[in-house]
């Protein structure tokens, strides 16, 4: 609380604030990319697992077609006595493999798990009943006298008994068939494919439920990455929003008032104070020494207006390409001032004087040269604006002026106007108004003429 206190009072050190905000910014990123590579890895390790259901489901697949083709073919010739469903037997169980490469397959992936096992131990009946069909195929070749060198992988040690040798060709023949339709090798069939679908279902859902689980885990992942992103992108609206306010609006602020010559609010971050206080400080010198200037030195004392010196001071100090210069020459003031004596030619210039800050004071700052040249400057002017108003007030002057007043004779001004550009010298801005003035002069006087 204490320290909230003293942060409100003197402000907030930009330094400190940058290196807090850097070093969760920091945290923040390097927990997103550890966060990201344990995504990556939960995400392949998914991956793998869908690879591997997708490949156990298919090598199940062609284990069950490879088991259920060699039935066929077998039984296939047992019916017809061909050669060729033999040949396609001994293909597939010797060459294509499509059984034991699926089997391989399948043991690759999960065959230390106790499904595989008993996979395993449902494929020993297959092969055992592999072994019922070479009788029934030995019976077939005995039957239809075969030469048994078509079928080169036929086992060697698979003989008939001497009662089976003893029997007829069409009773070998039914023998055979017996063995490959009767009960027993169907329900040993189904029994051994039952297993298969059993234990292979089992294997599909283990890796379904671990692929269940990485699935969880990268949700929650990827919702950790989340949290970390809003957190970052919190973090820089932060850094944006306080340099802004501690920062970017008292500058704006600053510059704002600087230009209309005002002094500067205490607010914003601690460097930033302190910049406006010291700028405070001077300007305030600077306004005090300006005091005592215009009433010590740039005034003049007949008129009240800044004199020379004090326009030196003030020109010299403004921003020419934001100001403009009038220049104010009294008509035929010379005869005036011959024919009715100085002291009246006094009061002429003061009655100007007096015109001139009435209808400018609030605009501009009013100096008198010397003789009758009068000079009044404006600060941060809007050309239109400044242009139609300057035009009525000097038209309103004239008019007033040149009516007499007692013992003071009547008169008139003309008047040249120039504005300030970028890159501008104070001396340029002098002579382009000089220059509007001899305008007006030649074109009859008593009136205003901007330079163009």
């Amino acid at each position: 609380m204490k320290n909230f206190k003293e942060i409100k009072k003197h402000g907030m050190h930009l330094r400190i604030f940058n290196i807090i905000m850097f070093f969760m910014a920091l945290a923040i990123t390097v927990a997103m990319f550890v966060a990201m590579q344990r995504t990556t890895a939960l995400y392949d390790e998914t991956s793998s697992i869908t690879q591997d259901v997708v490949e156990l489901r298919e090598n199940a697949y062609n284990l069950q077609v490879a088991s259920d083709y060699l039935t066929e073919q077998i039984r296939c010739f047992a019916l017809t006595g061909e050669e060729k469903y033999m040949e396609n037997y001994f293909t597939e169980a010797f060459e294509t493999r499509r059984r034991d490469i699926a089997l391989e397959a399948i043991e690759k992936e999960v065959g230390d798990t106790a499904a595989f096992k008993s996979l395993n131990e449902a494929m020993v009946g297959s092969i055992e009943l592999m072994d019922t069909e070479y009788y029934a195929a030995r019976l077939i070749i005995s039957a239809y006298g075969i030469n048994e060198a078509h079928f080169p992988d036929f086992p060697g040690d698979v003989e008939l008994t001497v009662h089976d040798m003893s029997m007829t060709n069409e009773e070998k023949i039914s023998r055979a068939q017996e063995l490959l339709f009767n009960e027993a090798y169907r329900s040993k069939k189904e029994s051994i494919a039952a297993s298969m679908r059993k234990c292979l279902t089992e294997l599909t859902d283990e890796l379904g439920v671990e692929q269940q689980e990485l699935s969880a885990q990268l949700k929650e992942q990827v919702f950790l990455e989340h949290v970390l992103t809003v957190l970052l992108i919190v973090i820089m609206l932060g850094i944006i929003i306080t340099t802004t306010i501690m920062v970017i609006n008292p500058l704006m602020k600053f510059v704002e008032l600087i230009r209309r010559e005002k002094a500067l609010p205490i607010k914003g971050a601690y460097e930033v104070r302190f910049l406006a206080k010291n700028y405070n400080l001077i300007y305030y010198t600077n306004l005090k020494n300006r005091e005592k200037l215009e009433y010590e030195a740039s005034h003049d004392k007949m008129t009240g207006l800044y004199n020379r010196r004090g326009y030196d001071f003030l020109i010299e100090n403004i921003d020419v390409e934001t100001s403009a210069l009038m220049i104010v020459d009294l008509d035929r003031f010379k005869q005036i001032n011959d024919k009715n004596g100085h002291d009246i030619g006094d009061k002429v210039l003061i009655r100007v004087a007096e015109a001139l800050s009435k209808s400018f004071m609030h605009h501009g700052l009013i100096c008198r040269l010397g003789g009758d040249e009068f000079v009044v400057i404006f600060t941060h002017v809007d050309r239109a604006s400044s242009r139609v108003r300057i035009e009525k007030k000097i038209k309103k002057i004239n008019e007033k002026l040149e009516k007499a007043i007692k013992d003071v004779p009547g008169i008139t001004v003309s008047v040249g106007v120039a504005y300030g550009t970028a890159g501008m010298d104070t001396d340029t801005l002098f002579k382009e108004a000089d220059t509007a003035l001899y305008d007006v002069k030649d074109g009859g006087r008593n009136n205003v003429a901007f330079y163009n």
